[in-house]
């Protein structure tokens, strides 16, 4: 579970929903993830001078790094995205995929794949959220959809199938583990389709272990089902190698299609030949 939290606001600040998904852990970079849900309004300007651009930019970042020092935090980085020059495309209609204000955000762990945390919200809005607006006169959450928008972040479906399966991915990652070891091979790890861990196989790193090894990989990009992808970490100053492959195997949630995917932990000098497929191979017979 590395949602650690989710909030929905207005565009204005009215605070709508918030909701503790599990205890931040301390001493640890996170993200604060933007998922904008409000109406595109028309903010047409004259564009400012770079003495006033200036100006307002050194007033915004003051005020957010005392923000966030009120509250003890620390900002590492800030994304923005440019809007376009409206008098340079006045051609282009305007697409409005959703009406109304709202404005959802998330803390969550640096290694996720955004893609994927952005369908989980996604899937939030539409089945739940849209409903709801205007945010300021609607009624609050009911406990089935705060059970709900919780099973969808913590992925209760994928987790379900994988528990219910313990005892043979267990036979079959162990044998696997014992036959590859003297290769180079630590740990089997299956997450879901964010890279969450769910289930950690292996004596090498225990599960709190596996969450600093991915936090340390950097970023990591789209990766096909099938296809492998090799990153370089590190934890108490010892290098690993991370084998990361999209199963192409999951479970599907209000029709969005959540694959897992398998990691591999391994010494740098590993070498596992194309074993490793067979391993994704016989997993996915178990998950599939």
């Amino acid at each position: 579970m590395t949602i650690y939290n989710l909030s929905v606001i207005t565009s204005t600040g009215y605070p709508f929903y918030y909701k503790k998904i599990r205890k931040l852990p301390e001493g640890i970079k996170l993200f604060q993830r933007f998922f904008d849900f409000t109406e595109d309004l028309d903010r047409s300007h004259e564009p400012l001078d770079n003495v006033s651009s200036f100006e307002l930019n050194a007033g915004l970042i003051s005020a957010l790094f005392e923000f966030a020092k009120n509250i003890d935090k620390k900002i590492i980085t800030l994304e923005f995205k440019s809007l376009l020059n409206n008098n340079n495309n006045k051609s282009t209609p305007k697409k409005n995929k959703y009406k109304g204000d709202a404005l959802v955000t998330a803390q969550t762990e640096t290694y996720l794949l955004h893609k994927s945390v952005k369908q989980k919200i996604n899937l939030i809005y539409n089945n739940i959220i849209s409903s709801k607006i205007p945010l300021e006169t609607a009624e609050m959450l009911s406990d089935d959809e705060e059970q709900k928008i919780t099973d969808i972040l913590n992925d209760r479906k994928a987790r379900t199938q994988v528990f219910k399966n313990q005892e043979k991915l267990k036979n079959l990652t162990n044998q696997y583990i014992e036959d590859t070891e003297r290769y180079g091979l630590y740990n089997v790890i299956i997450t879901s389709f964010d890279l969450s861990p769910i289930i950690v196989f292996g004596e090498k790193y225990s599960f709190e272990e596996i969450e600093v090894i991915l936090r340390n990989i950097g970023e990591i990009p789209h990766i096909n089902p099938m296809k492998w992808k090799l990153r370089q970490s590190f934890i108490n100053e010892k290098q690993v190698w991370i084998f990361l492959v999209n199963s192409g195997v999951g479970v599907t949630i209000e029709g969005l299609f959540e694959p897992y995917f398998y990691l591999l932990i391994t010494d740098l000098k590993a070498d596992l030949g194309e074993s490793y497929n067979a391993l994704t191979r016989e997993l996915n017979l178990i998950l599939g």
